[in-house]
C-alpha cells in the first residue's frame, strides 16, 4: 500500500552563548560565562579582549599581547600562559577553570552537553525556570530548546545530511544561549562508542553497532556543530574558526557501565589489537581525521590494564600524533579520581595519578562539578593536586603549559577572546525556531522503523477506523521517556496518545488497538546495563491478552515500541493477531506527531535498524565482559554484531526495516576471499534517497579500494586481499527481497 506523500528509501552499501560574563579582576570565584552577567548587576561582555572590560577591572588591555588580534593564535596563547603563575596555570586544568583575573583572563566552565539538543546536564547550560518568572524581569528568558530524537533514532535514518543539519541547528541554539549568558561554547558530544553488546545501557546515545556508520555519524554531526561556512578547511587547521566545539567520546573500548558488579570505574577491557583498530578506534579516527573534531574524551575504563586517560600510546601517540587532533583531550568526569579511588591503578596516590595523566597527554580534568565547596568543585584532581605534582617533580611545568596551549587555542578559534560577529546577533528567537522544530519532526519520522506489517495493515485509513483503542504504559509517556537521556526541556511535547487523537477518536472498545510499550531510563541508561532483552512481563501479558480477546481470526493490533536497544518481541512477531510492529525509539518532543504521521500514512517509513535485535537466548551464550568480536569456539562464545554473528538468535537483523512501498533499499558486499576471520560483511557506503510515489532514482557510489575492500587481519594491519569479492545491492525489506550483485576482482602488479 502506498501513501500519496513522499516516499523514503534508503540505499546502504554493505561489503562480505549569548554573551560571556566576565567578572572583575578581584572576583576570583565570580560566576562564569553561563550565569555571571544575568544577575547581580554585573556587566556582560561578548568577548574577553574588550578594552572596556579591562578598564573596568583596572587593567590596560594594550599591555597584553594575547589580546592583539593581529598576531597568530599561537603567539597570543604563549603570551597568555607566560603571564600566569604556576598556581594560576594549574587552577585552569579543571572544567571549572578559574581563569587569571590578575591578568584579565576570566573563569570559564568547559562542560556542556548537546547529544541530541542542548542539555541541562552539566553546570553551564541554564534554562530559565517558568515557575520563577520574577527572576526573568528585564532580560530575555529561555525556557526550552529543540530536543531532537535520540541518536539511535537518527542513526536509523542512515541520512548523513540529516545528521549534519541536526548539528548545525544545535550549534545555532548553543551560540544563542552563549549570547544570552546562559551557555558555553564547548560541548562534550557526540557519543560514538560502538554497541558491542545488546545489554549496554547507553545504546540509545550512540549511532549503533557498525563502526563505519558510527564514524560517518560522528563526522557529519561534528561538522554541523563546528564548521563556519567558508572555513571548512584551512591551511593552518589550528587557526580554523569554530562555531562551537564538539567532543567525540568515550575513548576507548568503553561499553560496560554496570553489569553484575562489573562497573565502568573498575572494568579492564581486554582487547585484541585487531579489534581495537577495526572496531573500537575506527569511529574516533574518522571523527578526528575527517571531522576535524576539536576535542576527544577519554573513558573511565582501563584498556589492557592501563587507564585510558593515562595511556600515552592511546592519547599522545594515537589521537594527537597519528591522527592529528587539532584540539584538547578531556577526561570523563571523575575518570582521574577513579584511578586512585576505584581502580587503584598501581597503588598510585592522587598526586601520582595527576602526573600520569598529564604526561600521557590529558589536557583537562572534568570533575563532578555539582559537588561544590565554597563555590568551587572539590573533585577536579588536576586543579587540586597539580601544583603538588609539579613541586615534587612528578610532572613538569611544561606539561601543564602544553595542556593549557591546547585549551586556549581551542577558545581562540571559538572567538572567546575576540568575538565572532557573524553569530553575535543570535538570540532567544533562534531557539525553538520553526525550522528547528520542523527538523526535529522530520528527523523523528526518518528514524521510525517498521518491523512488521502483516497483510499491509499499515498505513491506517482514519475514515475506515473512526475510533481506536490506545493502550500501554507509554501511551501517555512523560517527557523523560520520549526525550531519553542528556536532554533539556523541549520546545513542545506531544505524547503518542495526543498524536493519535488528531486523526481518530480514542475509544476503549474500538475494532483496532494501538499499544504503546517498551522500556525506559529505569532499565537502560548511563550507569545501568540491562539484565535481559525482554519486554517487561506485565506488558507481554497485556498485549497477549488483548490479542487473544478478539473474536476475529486476526485482531487489528498495532504494537509501537519505545526503546533504545533491541527487545526480544518474538511473541509478537510470530503472533498473527498482532498485525504491525513499529519501533519509535525515543523520538523526542515531536515524537507523538511523528508516530501518527507514520501510522496514518502521511509519511512512509524508511528507517533501518542500526543494530541487530537479538533474541534473549543470545545473551546466555556470552558474558557482557567478553570483548572479542569474533567467535570464540574454545569458550563457546558466538560472534558479535552483524559482522561476526550468523547464528539462530537474531530476531531482526542489522538494517532491517519495511516500507509501505517496494524499493531497492540497501547495498552490501559479501567477502568472496578466503581470509581467516574476515567479517561476514561490512558497511562501506550508504545514502538515503527521497523518491516520489511511482518514481525512480539513480544513485551512484564511488568506492575507494583500500577503504571499501580493506580488512584488518590478525596482526592488526589493514590489507586488501587479492581475488574476487562480491558487491551486493540488497533490499533490506525482508517482505520483498530483491538484490543485485556483481563481482569485483582485485589484483596487484609487482
Amino acid at each position: 500500500m502506498a501513501s500519496s506523500a513522499m516516499h523514503v528509501s534508503i540505499l546502504s552499501l554493505l561489503l562480505l552563548a549569548t554573551t560571556v560574563s566576565i567578572p572583575h579582576a578581584s572576583s576570583r570565584a565570580a560566576p562564569s560565562q553561563a550565569d555571571g552577567g544575568a544577575t547581580g548587576g554585573k556587566a556582560v561582555y561578548t568577548k574577553v579582549c574588550d578594552a572596556s572590560r579591562f578598564m573596568a577591572a583596572g587593567l590596560d588591555m594594550s599591555k597584553y599581547r594575547y589580546c592583539n588580534a593581529s598576531l597568530p593564535y599561537g603567539d597570543r596563547v604563549r603570551d597568555l600562559i607566560g603571564w600566569m603563575t604556576v598556581e594560576e596555570k594549574v587552577s585552569n586544568l579543571g572544567d571549572w577553570a578559574d581563569g587569571a583575573p590578575r591578568v584579565g583572563l576570566p573563569p570559564y566552565k568547559w562542560w556542556s552537553e548537546a547529544l541530541h539538543g542542548l542539555s541541562s546536564t552539566g553546570p553551564t547550560t541554564k534554562f530559565d525556570d517558568p515557575k520563577k518568572p520574577r527572576l526573568h524581569s528585564g532580560r530575555a528568558a529561555v525556557f526550552n530548546g529543540t530536543v531532537f530524537a535520540n541518536v539511535i533514532n537518527s542513526a536509523a535514518s542512515f541520512n548523513e545530511s540529516l545528521w549534519k543539519s541536526i548539528g548545525q541547528a544545535i550549534s545555532t541554539e548553543a551560540r544563542a544561549m552563549y549570547n544570552l549568558g546562559k551557555g558555553g561554547l564547548t560541548y562534550w558530544s557526540p557519543n560514538i562508542n560502538v554497541v558491542r553488546d545488546p545489554r549496554w545501557g547507553r545504546a540509545l546515545e550512540t549511532p549503533g553497532e557498525d563502526p563505519y556508520v558510527v564514524g560517518r555519524y560522528a563526522v557529519n554531526f561534528v561538522r554541523g556543530m563546528q564548521d563556519v561556512p567558508g572555513h571548512e578547511v584551512a591551511s593552518d587547521p589550528m587557526s580554523r574558526p569554530l562555531k562551537t566545539s564538539a567532543c567525540c567520546k568515550h575513548y576507548a573500548a568503553y561499553d560496560v557501565d554496570d553489569w553484575y558488579d562489573h562497573t565502568r570505574f573498575k572494568f579492564d577491557a581486554r582487547v585484541e589489537e585487531r579489534d581495537m583498530v577495526e572496531t573500537f578506534q575506527r569511529p574516533f579516527e574518522m571523527c578526528v581525521r575527517h571531522g576535524d573534531v576539536s576535542s576527544v574524551m577519554c573513558s573511565y575504563n582501563r584498556v589492557n590494564g592501563i587507564p585510558a586517560c593515562a595511556d600515552a600510546r592511546l592519547l599522545s601517540g594515537t589521537i594527537r600524533r597519528d591522527w592529528g587532533l587539532h584540539g584538547y583531550i578531556v577526561s570523563d568526569c571523575d575518570a582521574v579520581r577513579v584511578m586512585t579511588d576505584n581502580a587503584t591503578w598501581l597503588g598510585y596516590t592522587a598526586v601520582e595519578s595527576t602526573a600520569a595523566v598529564l604526561k600521557a597527554g590529558l589536557d583537562l580534568d572534568c570533575g563532578e562539578s555539582w559537588i561544590v565547596q565554597d563555590g568551587k568543585p572539590v573533585m577536579d584532581f588536576l586543579t587540586t593536586y597539580g601544583l603538588e605534582a609539579v613541586q615534587k617533580g612528578k610532572t613538569r611545568e611544561s606539561d601543564v603549559d602544553n595542556a593549557l596551549t591546547n585549551l586556549y587555542m581551542t577558545l581562540m578559534r571559538l572567538g572567546y577572546f575576540d568575538g565572532m560577529p557573524r553569530y553575535e546577533s543570535l538570540n532567544e528567537k533562534d531557539i525553538c525556531s520553526h525550522d528547528h522544530r520542523s527538523l526535529a519532526l522530520d528527523g523523528a519520522r526518518q528514524g521510525m522503523v517498521l518491523l512488521k506489517n502483516h497483510g499491509g495493515l499499515l498505513p491506517l485509513d482514519p475514515k475506515k477506523f473512526g475510533a481506536v483503542a490506545v493502550r500501554g504504559p507509554h501511551a501517555e509517556a512523560p517527557e523523560k521517556i520520549m526525550d531519553g537521556d542528556y536532554t533539556g526541556p523541549p520546545c513542545r511535547y506531544v505524547t503518542p496518545r495526543e498524536g493519535i487523537s488528531k486523526d481518530v477518536k480514542i475509544w476503549h472498545h474500538a475494532n483496532l488497538t494501538i499499544y504503546f510499550g517498551g522500556i525506559n531510563m529505569h532499565i537502560e541508561r548511563e550507569g545501568n546495563d540491562r539484565e535481559d532483552l525482554l519486554l517487561p512481563k506485565n506488558q507481554t501479558e497485556e498485549i497477549l491478552h488483548i490479542a487473544a480477546g478478539s473474536p476475529n481470526p486476526i485482531v487489528l493490533v498495532v504494537l509501537v515500541i519505545l526503546s533504545g536497544g533491541g527487545i526480544d518481541i518474538s511473541f509478537a512477531q510470530g503472533n498473527p493477531k498482532i498485525g504491525a510492529i513499529l519501533w519509535a525509539g525515543y523520538p523526542g518532543g515531536e515524537g507523538g506527531i511523528a508516530i501518527a504521521d507514520v501510522i496514518f500514512g502521511r509519511y512512509s517509513p524508511g528507517g533501518r535498524l542500526p543494530l541487530t535485535w537479538f533474541k534473549n537466548k543470545y545473551i546466555h551464550q556470552i558474558p557482557m565482559t567478553s570483548m572479542e568480536l569474533r567467535p570464540r569456539p574454545d569458550h563457546g562464545y558466538p560472534g558479535r554484531t552483524y559482522k561476526f554473528y550468523d547464528g539462530p538468535y537474531v530476531l531482526y537483523r542489522f538494517a532491517h526495516g519495511l516500507s509501505y512501498t517496494k524499493f531497492r533499499y540497501e547495498s552490501s558486499a559479501g567477502n568472496g576471499t578466503a581470509v581467516a576471520g574476515a567479517p561476514i560483511k561490512q558497511v562501506v557506503a550508504f545514502q538515503r534517497v527521497f523518491v516520489k510515489a511511482g518514481g525512480a532514482a539513480t544513485v551512484g557510489f564511488s568506492l575507494k579500494v583500500c577503504e571499501a575492500f580493506g580488512i584488518v587481519e590478525k596482526t592488526a594491519y589493514t590489507v586488501v586481499p587479492s581475488g574476487v569479492s562480491t558487491v551486493l545491492l540488497e533490499n533490506g525489506d525482508t517482505s520483498s527481497p530483491s538484490s543485485v550483485s556483481f563481482p569485483v576482482k582485485i589484483s596487484f602488479s609487482t
